[in-house]
């Protein structure tokens, strides 16, 4: 009787665990981990040798099933949907196409939790180009959860260590970034909106930040991504770097405090958190303020 009743408590426990989330898993694939949601095919941390940066591809909305950042194009081949990356370090490019100029190597992706109600990966990268002191060796940690059938959310954790004195020519190619699809773009009908309700392009480029959320209209219902910046990140709240076209980025950089760059030490270490949510409904369905507001204190 007892090891029935044991049985059955622990049989009860297993949908009360995921009564409001979903079951998230990962698998590695050669040079990427694909993630799944439920049932549904989420995401893959794409890390192959022959790219510029690792990235996430697709990154699908949890109405649509289609993702919700896009994948370059001909006018700007250097947007890889999810990323991380920057320009004009110690005269190399680690954001641009061409690997020569600079590129952000992963050398150890691996799975530190495959399944269950999250699933964390974590990467070292070396910054590095041919004939020229590496500058940056970053670790990043990537938890991936549901806490329900209408939000996704991945939480990045980016450590950044300055493997010799480290100098940032202003550039707008820089640090955490998202190009968002299309059909979510504000050039197509969509909405980008801060945290103060500022909107567009215009509202919001230079604007420093906690938030900006990105959403659109699609067959399934409105679909958005959100980028949030915790309140203990070095330079809190970033300005923005945004485009209409779907390209978001709170960066530093093409705002620093000289007006030409920013100076790291060797051995100084930037510690930066992400929190990007993937939502049905617009910014207060979803509310973006209020998860911020749960971020801000985590």
């Amino acid at each position: 009787m007892k090891k029935t009743v044991i049985f059955l408590l622990s049989f009860l426990a297993v949908p009360l665990l995921y009564a409001q989330g979903q079951m998230v898993s990962a698998t590695q694939v050669g040079n990427r981990i694909d993630v799944t949601i439920g049932n549904q095919f989420f995401t893959s941390y794409r890390f192959q040798p022959d790219e510029k940066y690792p990235f996430f591809y697709p990154v699908n909305g949890p109405l649509s099933g289609g993702s919700v950042t896009s994948m370059r194009n001909g006018e700007y081949p250097h947007h890889s949907s999810l990323f991380f990356a920057c320009d004009r370090v110690n005269g190399g490019n680690y954001w641009q196409e061409g690997l020569n100029r600079g590129r952000i190597l992963s050398i150890g992706a691996r799975i530190l939790e495959a399944k269950g109600e999250r699933v964390v990966i974590e990467d070292e990268c070396i910054w590095k180009r041919p004939d020229a002191e590496a500058p940056i060796k970053d670790r990043r940690r990537i938890t991936i959860t549901a806490p329900s059938k209408e939000l996704y959310q991945m939480d990045f954790d980016i450590e950044m260590e300055m493997l010799t004195d480290v100098t940032i020519l202003k550039s707008n190619h820089s640090l955490f970034s998202a190009r968002i699809d299309p059909d979510l773009s504000t050039k197509q009908g969509g909405v980008m909106i801060n945290s103060e309700d500022k909107q567009t392009e215009k509202g919001t480029f230079g604007v420093p930040s906690p938030w900006i959320d990105c959403y659109g209209e699609r067959k399934t219902g409105i679909e958005g991504l959100a980028i949030l910046q915790h309140s203990s990140n070095k330079w809190y709240p970033s300005p923005w770097f945004t485009r209409d076209y779907g390209f978001i980025s709170p960066t530093p950089m093409y705002w620093p405090a000289d007006d030409k760059m920013t100076v790291l030490k060797k051995g100084e270490i930037v510690s930066l958190r992400y929190r990007v949510l993937i939502h049905g409904g617009d910014s207060e369905q979803a509310n973006i303020s209020g998860l911020f507001e749960k971020y801000k204190g985590e």
